[in-house]
């Protein structure tokens, strides 16, 4: 990320109290093929994890080819933890999307019918199904996230 794109990142997210033009929140998209476990999880984990950090920001979840609906799994296990499942029902990712976010994080998409982007692309390729390991997939998504909001604490993403 630039110098310019964090200060301008900063300023939006940074001006609470100061005259500033409102200005658009930078918007940050969570992607897995079926929009119905890795980007719900992470999503989840990156709204609360942002907003506990003070970043002020609108967090999206999507899949590239969508289930009929959440895993079961990633439900219980949220509302557990004491996470709200914001997605009732997978949807989509449109191409204007996928363009338009700040940051897009593919978690295992194939990303080949989309457009390409300008902007940040992150691959979480190598997580886990959490079919497979939810144990495994769950820690992955965690640490990745947490990483993710330490890096944008330090430098904010751009704001288009």
């Amino acid at each position: 990320m630039t110098m310019m794109a964090a200060a301008a990142f900063a300023a939006g997210v940074g001006a609470r109290g100061q005259d500033a033009a409102p200005a658009k929140v930078p918007t940050v998209l969570f992607m897995c093929p079926h929009g119905a476990a890795k980007s719900v999880l992470a999503s989840a984990y990156f709204e609360r994890l942002a907003k506990e950090r003070g970043l002020n920001v609108r967090v999206e979840s999507g899949g590239t080819d969508p289930d009929p609906a959440v895993s079961t799994a990633v439900a219980a296990h949220l509302k557990r933890q004491g996470y709200p499942v914001r997605a009732g029902v997978p949807r989509k990712v449109t191409p204007t999307e996928f363009e338009s976010a700040d940051i897009v994080i593919s978690i295992g998409c194939d990303l080949s019918g989309l457009p390409e982007r300008r902007g940040r692309l992150l691959r979480w390729d190598e997580v886990p199904a959490p079919s497979e390991d939810f144990t495994r997939a769950d820690e992955a998504i965690r640490k990745r996230v947490t990483e993710l909001i330490e890096e944008l604490v330090r430098s904010p993403p751009s704001k288009k």
